[in-house]
């Protein structure tokens, strides 16, 4: 593993369409699939858009389309390595608060990840990631 997808990266490989999707395919290309991961982190953020989805359904149809959306992450997160939120990942994350970086709690527990074990991570967030001291970022899809 060498590099994190972070969850805007990964939805734009999820949606197969536009010029995000054409840029960071191209560049993906030239990689091993194994040198790519996502976080339980990302995981848990998708899983509750889908799970907020099923929560606003206003009909059975949605229901079943926000269901078939959970059916399509648990596909997705077969394919790449699944990166867990362990013990040094939440020592990290504490050293992350105690600097009072402003940054979301998701994405400093992905930042966490990042850094604990010395993967770059892909996004296109550079203002919020940007502020975190040594991690390591890149946006693919310009």
């Amino acid at each position: 593993m060498r590099y994190l997808l972070d969850t805007d990266h990964l939805s734009i490989l999820q949606r197969q369409a536009g010029q995000d999707y054409s840029n960071l395919s191209t560049r993906m290309i030239h990689y091993s699939l194994s040198d790519f991961a996502v976080s339980i982190v990302t995981l848990h953020e998708q899983m509750l858009g889908s799970h907020a989805y099923i929560n606003r359904a206003r009909n059975l149809n949605d229901v079943v389309k926000g269901y078939e959306m959970m059916m399509r992450l648990v596909s997705d997160f077969k394919v790449l390595p699944l990166v867990s939120f362990d013990e040094s990942a939440a020592t990290t994350f504490d050293q992350l608060q105690a600097q009072r970086i402003q940054l979301a709690k998701m994405d400093a527990r992905i930042a966490a990840i990042a850094l604990c074990h010395g993967l770059i991570l892909l996004t296109r967030n550079h203002r919020d990631f940007g502020k975190v001291s040594g991690l390591l970022i890149e946006d693919w899809t310009v």
